[in-house]
């Protein structure tokens, strides 16, 4: 992957050390799920310290780059050392998130073998209106070219061919492709969860409700906090970070993809003993 100016500036600018540390948590999706918004929450609890970016994509399309290179985004043991006597000796944490790891099919198994103890947080949204967001998001940056989301859609199987096999027979390829135009793919959280806990045990994992998360920020919050071994902390606002505004989604479109996730949602449900319900809306 080519690494994007803005990132490479602040690699440059970082001097690397074996004694940066390893993130404690990281948020790993989903895209358009509401990860910047709780990212940013957490970057403002005083026993957290963020890394250098949000989104370091170093277990998907950078990991080539090597760990040394994925430590400088992250503060140094001595900076762990001098919070830990600020904070009257309470645990630092330090994290990332990359929302589009949950999707990856070689991220989970790389974060495992580095770092398999680190804690985990996976935002699921209904996975109509991800589909259409991510759609929206893409034609904002210049990467869709497709004059409409029903032809996108259309479209995303032809798109997509062959392309996660292409990456898990060469850790070295990034798809284009498989990134960017995984509108409905990406909605399919049931395959992607059973990778994911393949590699980690559910206690690693917090699972939660995007719609849960907008509807009540300061308790989804608070939830997250308790997850991380974190003591309780209000924030003075709870802002929503990384949105849009768009025209929605055709009605009877909307019902058609519906009616495709939707058994795709009760085996989710089935696999976390929970109900969603996304179908409902």
């Amino acid at each position: 992957m080519k690494v994007s100016p803005r990132l490479s500036k602040i690699v440059d600018k970082i001097s690397p050390s074996p004694l940066r540390l390893l993130p404690d948590f990281i948020i790993i999706g989903t895209q358009k799920g509401g990860t910047s918004s709780l990212y940013s929450y957490l970057s403002q609890h005083p026993c957290v310290r963020a890394a250098a970016v949000k989104e370091v994509h170093f277990f998907d399309e950078n990991f080539d780059k090597g760990l040394n290179w994925y430590r400088r985004f992250f503060p140094t043991l001595a900076h762990k050392v001098a919070d830990l006597n600020l904070k009257k000796k309470q645990r630092m944490l330090t994290g990332e998130a990359s929302p589009y790891y949950i999707f990856h099919p070689l991220a989970a198994k790389r974060i495992a073998a580095i770092i398999p103890k680190v804690k985990l947080v996976a935002m699921l949204r209904n996975p109509v209106t991800r589909a259409y967001s991510h759609y929206q998001h893409e034609v904002r940056a210049g990467d869709e070219h497709l004059s409409s989301f029903a032809e996108a859609i259309a479209q995303e199987e032809e798109r997509l061919k062959g392309e996660k096999e292409k990456i898990l027979a060469d850790e070295q390829y990034n798809s284009f492709n498989y990134r960017h135009y995984s509108y409905l793919a990406r909605g399919i959280y049931a395959d992607q969860l059973e990778t994911w806990f393949s590699f980690f045990s559910p206690e690693q994992i917090l699972i939660i409700a995007s719609e849960e998360f907008y509807a009540n920020p300061a308790s989804i919050y608070q939830k997250t906090l308790n997850f991380l071994n974190l003591p309780d902390f209000e924030l003075k606002s709870y802002g929503k970070y990384n949105t849009n505004q768009y025209e929605g989604m055709d009605a009877t479109l909307h019902q058609k993809i519906g009616a495709y996730f939707q058994p795709h949602n009760e085996r989710l449900a089935n696999m976390l003993g929970r109900q969603f319900e996304w179908d409902k809306e």
